[in-house]
């Protein structure tokens, strides 16, 4: 174990696979014996006292370094192992600060509808209870332990799901961060917070239906709630101009004539959908950034780094091993580019004119060529640097003589991965004062011969690393799959846990609400059928305007999630294929359509005499 190596990747690697990249470790003296070497060494780090300037420590130990070969030493802010640390860390509170108050609005919003909804039907009992002399407090601080009760019972179940998330998730970062120790601690203050967070979120959301039953006078309460106004709404006239019956017209009448109710119902629904489509935006992304990433840009089988810069014509000997159809070579440096006062440590990557492995793409994944001159950044690179076409950007090589000279940017493309810049292959050798020399091939080979492409591989000294495609692609698309089904679960079966507490409660209160109109059209020769037309009718056409809304609001969310979690080593794409908001609408349907059926269950087993009996 070193901090160097907490997050162990080899050229080229995105996610860790120990099958292809390791780190050795041996004694300093026995390393010195083996090689001949006695004294020497490749790599320093250096520990600084508090108050040390980093920036000024750099440039000292750059000097210091430059005449034995120093190629420039970094800050632990661009250590890749910190880097990536770093990121995940910042990704981790980006995600703490989304999704929790998008959950405990929700659970809030439900909760205040079903409070606000119970209120409405036990207004007679509020005020007899009132008429018998309990004061406002015991009437208010009565709903309040209801919802104390309901919430605590959510708190104790979040609790423990929360703690199985966060143990499975401890697990898996234990897989690719190799930390001396990593465990999931249940920290009491921890839950303590999550629990008094998740109760002041619910008193929020029914402190405005609390707040009208304390204020209901006893003989206000007592008697019948004032009916609404009847008359006919904009909706019904613009219906009007098409043929409605009269069940659809007592639809349109009931919903729009409680705008609250209804308004809060199809929020409710539309929010169940749009952690749907939020939840699997991230599939719909990963994909995307593996089809650009690796099939589009990169378009080799087999990435080759040399151990030093060999002569073009290495291109022949690459050309010439066992399986290989198409090879195409490319020079690499380190270079810091500076603009400003904005500075940040990259690689140069030198591409060939006529490339067909390796291409740069812009937003539209369209190729764009390397000019002859000038340099090509990635839009990340250029935000960070705000720089633009036509703007000089300091370049200085980090290897060899170290040139250092002002190059104009001519082009930015777009990619996910990484933060990077491209010079034409020819211009970049001109610019280093070198001749036409390579730093690795890209190669496009035949399946059937891999291996002893591999062997003839392993036997060529020159060759420092192989870097396979399909191993990347396999191991990248294992992490994310390990690491987005438990939390794919949990999103899926919250938003359909949403949409059935919304439809359920909204559509069996508004049953103990109606039961004595369902009840009278029954008698006035409705039938069964009919009645629950008009009963599901108005559920199915909540749902109906809900479903776009979500997938709108879905899409918001996505938005704000691609933008705030971007980092200087992976950046999101705002991706939401069709198919995405086909499953979130179907998820939502269908436990809608379950939570009607039990409903209308209930509704066809009335006792249409006992309804009748109770008081309007």
């Amino acid at each position: 174990l070193s901090p160097e190596f907490v997050y162990a990747i080899g050229a080229g690697q995105i996610i860790p696979d120990d099958r292809r990249f390791g780190v050795i470790w041996m004694g300093r003296r026995a390393l010195e014996g083996a090689y001949g070497l006695d004294g020497a060494f490749n790599d320093v780090s250096v520990g600084l006292l508090r108050d040390a300037s980093v920036p000024h420590v750099i440039a000292q130990l750059d000097r210091l370094l430059e005449p034995y070969g120093g190629v420039g030493a970094i800050g632990r802010e661009d250590q890749l192992s910190n880097a990536f640390l770093a990121g995940e860390l910042d990704q981790l509170g980006t995600m703490g600060r989304i999704i929790p108050p998008i959950f405990l609005g929700v659970a809030a919003l439900i909760l205040g509808m079903v409070i606000s909804r119970l209120i409405e039907t036990e207004r007679e009992q509020i005020g007899l209870l009132k008429a018998f002399g309990y004061g406002d407090l015991a009437v208010g601080g009565h709903y309040l332990k209801l919802v104390l009760a309901i919430t605590l019972a959510g708190v104790i179940i979040g609790l423990g799901a929360g703690a199985w998330i966060g143990h499975g998730l401890t697990e898996l970062y234990t897989q690719y961060f190799r930390f001396p120790f990593l465990y999931y601690r249940a920290q009491p203050d921890i839950f303590a917070v999550a629990a008094l967070v998740s109760v002041a979120a619910a008193f929020a959301g029914t402190f405005s239906a609390v707040r009208r039953a304390v204020m209901l006078a006893p003989a206000v309460a007592m008697a019948p709630a004032a009916p609404t106004v009847y008359r006919r709404s904009l909706i019904e006239r613009v219906a009007g101009v098409f043929p409605l019956g009269q069940p659809a017209r007592m639809i349109l009448r009931h919903l729009t004539r409680w705008p609250r109710r209804t308004g809060l119902t199809v929020t409710g629904v539309a929010f169940s959908v749009a952690i749907m489509v939020f939840a699997l935006f991230t599939l719909d992304a990963i994909e995307h950034i593996i089809d650009v990433n690796f099939f589009q840009a990169q378009r080799q089988h087999i990435t080759l780094a040399f151990q030093e810069p060999r002569p073009r014509r290495v291109l022949q000997d690459v050309g010439n091993l066992p399986g290989v159809l198409t090879a195409e070579v490319f020079r690499s440096i380190p270079a810091r580019l500076t603009l400003g006062q904005r500075s940040e440590r990259v690689g140069i990557t030198g591409l060939g004119n006529g490339l067909n492995l390796s291409r740069l793409l812009d937003s539209q994944q369209r190729a764009v060529a390397a000019p002859p001159d000038g340099l090509v950044l990635t839009s990340h690179l250029a935000t960070l640097l705000r720089a633009a076409p036509g703007d000089s950007v300091m370049v200085e090589a980090m290897e060899g003589r170290r040139p250092a000279k002002a190059v104009r940017v001519a082009a930015v493309v777009e990619e996910y991965v990484g933060v990077s810049a491209y010079m034409d292959m020819h211009a970049l050798n001109r610019f280093m004062g070198e001749g036409p020399v390579a730093s690795g091939a890209r190669l496009l080979v035949d399946s059937d011969k891999t291996a002893a492409l591999y062997r003839s591989i392993k036997d060529m000294p020159a060759v420092a690393g192989a870097w396979m495609k399909s191993a990347a692609v396999a191991s990248f698309r294992q992490t994310i799959a390990e690491m987005m089904i438990t939390i794919l679960v949990f999103y899926i079966s919250f938003a359909g846990i949403i949409a059935v507490g919304v439809v359920y409660n909204s559509a069996r209160i508004s049953l103990s609400e109606r039961g004595r109109e369902l009840a009278s059209l029954r008698v006035l020769g409705f039938t069964k059928g009919e009645v629950a037309y008009i009963f599901l009718g108005e559920l199915t056409l909540l749902a109906f305007v809900a479903l776009p809304l979500g997938c709108l609001i879905g899409y918001g969310l996505a938005w704000l999630l691609s933008t705030l979690m971007g980092t200087d080593l992976f950046r999101i794409p705002l991706v939401v294929e069709r198919s995405t908001y086909g499953y979130a609408v179907a998820v939502v349907a269908a436990a809608s359509l379950m939570s009607g059926i039990a409903v209308t269950r209930r509704l066809n087993r009335l006792d249409l005499i006992a309804v009748l009996k109770t008081r309007e």
